[in-house]
């Protein structure tokens, strides 16, 4: 593997890339649309909701329904689906393929490593802990550090100021077509990871290189240089 020159840091993010959150969070969505007596989704359906933060996932929900819901409504409603979230977000959720090798590799190879993600920080933080990968983190940054989300490049910008460097040498990995443009924006390389959380195939995003599993990252990170 090549020596950490280039990049400097790669930054993931996490639904749909380092883990499958999809089982909890579907879970969680149906739940709390139940308690409102709002009907469930499949999973396919909720897979395309996610990806710009717990307020869209509701926002899209509703439209999904055939609902408009106004904002103070809607923030209830994202209350109510973060306490009952909360509590399992890791009860079914999985790491994704390769990824416990890949940040393993990628760190004894000196690359600064990082989760930038739309997904509360308090969540985040639960779910890197659970499986055993936040000590390996640098920099965690959620969706509710203060910046915008994703697809703004703000919350990758933010995390590039803190660690210290320019966005040229950072590198950020997603699943989908907020990762990719947030990290165009940012002016970063951008990997994409085959299956995630988009409707559209992972070669339609326009990131610099589109991979199956995480653990291809490190043997691959050279043709992104140049």
């Amino acid at each position: 593997m090549q020596d950490a020159t280039w990049p400097k840091a790669v930054l993931f993010d996490l639904d749909g890339t380092l883990v499958d959150s999809l089982p909890d969070i579907h879970a969680a969505l149906n739940e709390t649309l139940a308690s409102y007596g709002e009907p469930p989704f499949m999973p396919e359906a909720v897979a395309a909701m996610v990806g710009a933060g717990v307020q869209a996932l509701i926002e899209r929900a509703y439209a999904a329904l055939g609902k408009t819901i106004d904002p103070a409504t809607r923030d209830k409603v994202v209350a109510r689906y973060l306490s009952i979230y909360g509590p399992r977000a890791t009860e079914l959720t999985t790491l994704n393929a390769g990824a416990s090798d890949a940040l393993r590799f990628l760190g004894e190879g000196g690359f600064r490593l990082g989760v930038v993600t739309n997904k509360p920080r308090a969540e985040t933080d639960e779910i890197l802990k659970h499986f055993g990968v936040f000590e390996r983190m640098e920099i965690v940054v959620g969706g509710d550090a203060g910046p915008r989300r994703k697809p703004a490049p703000d919350l990758l910008l933010f995390a590039a100021r803190e660690l210290g460097l320019e966005p040229a040498d950072v590198v950020f990995v997603g699943d989908s077509e907020n990762d990719v443009d947030a990290a165009k924006a940012a002016g970063m390389k951008a990997i994409a990871l085959r299956g995630g959380y988009t409707v559209h195939a992972a070669e339609a995003l326009g990131a610099d290189l589109v991979l199956d599993r995480l653990d291809e990252i490190p043997g691959r990170l050279a043709e992104l240089e140049g």
